[in-house]
């Protein structure tokens, strides 16, 4: 199946909960506090996208295709990330809400989660090498049979590590 191809636009102030999200490929392109909500963004693509001050909270996320995207300051409740393609897959968030997210099974190797919330977020089974959670919180976070190799818990707060039950170096 072919999407259509958009690339350099803007798109600020839309809830597409209520117009609904096309299914496209997105490249260089910005969202600016809109609002995803429960959305599907399942099969679709997003290349050197930035998202900024969005709610993708509960969003589908099926086979959804992140590379080098940006989030800041994005309510992100219960984000599916281990429902999404693998294959290249590249994210950074600052200052986001990343409560309930589930990062499962994934390779986020030199991810950074700068100023977040991480609170009940899963990162079971997941290669998070010389990833940096600088000032993050991570209240119940679930690290288990985690790759943590040089990651930066600098200034993260309220984690809670097994170190027989992960890979620390």
């Amino acid at each position: 199946m072919n999407l259509p191809f958009i690339s350099d636009k803007t798109y600020t102030n839309i809830d597409f909960t209520k117009t609904g999200f096309p299914k496209a490929e997105y490249d260089n392109c910005k969202f600016v506090q809109c609002n995803f909500a429960d959305a599907y963004l399942s099969n679709i693509a997003f290349l050197e996208c930035e998202f900024t001050g969005c709610n993708l909270s509960n969003v589908k996320a099926k086979e959804a295709a992140f590379k080098n995207v940006t989030f800041n300051k994005c309510k992100m409740i219960g984000f599916p990330f281990f429902e999404c393609n693998p294959f290249f897959l590249e994210l950074a968030f600052n200052d986001c809400n990343l409560s309930l997210a589930s990062f499962y099974l994934l390779n986020l190797k030199q991810t950074a989660f700068n100023s977040c919330n991480l609170h009940a977020a899963d990162f079971t089974q997941t290669n998070l090498t010389e990833a940096t959670f600088h000032a993050s919180d991570l209240s119940k976070a679930i690290f288990e049979q985690s790759n943590l190799h040089k990651a930066d818990f600098t200034m993260a707060t309220n984690y809670t590590i097994h170190p027989e039950k992960n890979i620390i170096k």
